[in-house]
């Protein structure tokens, strides 16, 4: 089991930048795939970005490509969401959550999620 722990959400102006953490404890951190999704008022929750147990290998979605990036760092046991050039359409709760294996855009397929943080956008 790993226990998973989500920081660094706020409020920002449009353009700005935000770098989200996600502290792992339990299990070795390195066992397991990691992700981020989102979740916006009525809407279901999205997939964000993902990252291999090396971190080596990284999928984002469309909507996040060329600004966020994914990374994490194994002897911290946190993985990472920098994100750039945000827009209003990113103001969602962020959540990081985990599987062993393998990757998955499908938020079913995952048992570990932290609690969530709040990202804010204003226009």
């Amino acid at each position: 089991q790993v226990l998973l722990v989500e920081s660094g959400g706020g409020l920002v102006q449009a353009g700005g930048s935000l770098r989200l953490s996600c502290a792992a404890s339990g299990r070795t951190f390195s066992y397991y795939y990691t992700v981020w999704f989102r979740q916006a008022p009525g809407k279901e929750r999205e997939f964000v970005a993902v990252i291999s147990r090396t971190g080596t290998s990284t999928y984002y979605a469309d909507s996040v490509k060329g600004r966020f990036t994914i990374s994490r760092d194994n002897a911290l046991t946190t993985m990472y969401l920098e994100m750039n050039s945000l827009k209003p359409e990113d103001t969602a709760v962020y959540y990081c959550a985990a599987r062993s294996l393998g990757y998955s855009t499908n938020f079913a397929m995952y048992n570990y999620w932290g609690q969530g943080t709040q990202v804010t956008v204003s226009s």
